[in-house]
């Protein structure tokens, strides 16, 4: 397991924006079910991926300035980051080899 992949306002420059890795953020929420359901999935792509890029997950009820600020209207909504910028995203939940290489093609 990657550890905590819990990303909040406090932390996300300084692990999303500032990361010299590409990172993928999964905007996700408790009440959401298809977010519950690519939990474990996302977890896996997490360990898989490390050294090539990070993984990281927000809670758009606990962080609705992220999720305004980057216009995040349905979830799970997936963005990845590379260089302090929205490279990519990806709505809804995907199959794990199509979360993976939606991500891996932004490495």
């Amino acid at each position: 397991m990657a550890g905590n992949l819990e990303v909040t306002s406090a932390n996300f420059d300084s692990e999303v924006l500032q990361s010299d890795v590409p990172v993928l953020v999964d905007f996700w929420a408790t009440w959401c079910r298809p977010c519950v359901s690519i939990a474990p999935v996302i977890e896996e792509i997490a360990t898989e991926m490390e050294g090539k890029g990070k993984v990281r997950k927000l809670d758009v009820d606990e962080n609705r300035d992220l999720a305004t600020k980057y216009g995040i209207m349905s979830i799970p909504a997936l963005l990845v980051f590379k260089d302090g910028q929205v490279v990519d995203q990806m709505v809804g939940a995907g199959s794990k080899d199509s979360i993976k290489s939606f991500f891996e093609k932004n490495i």
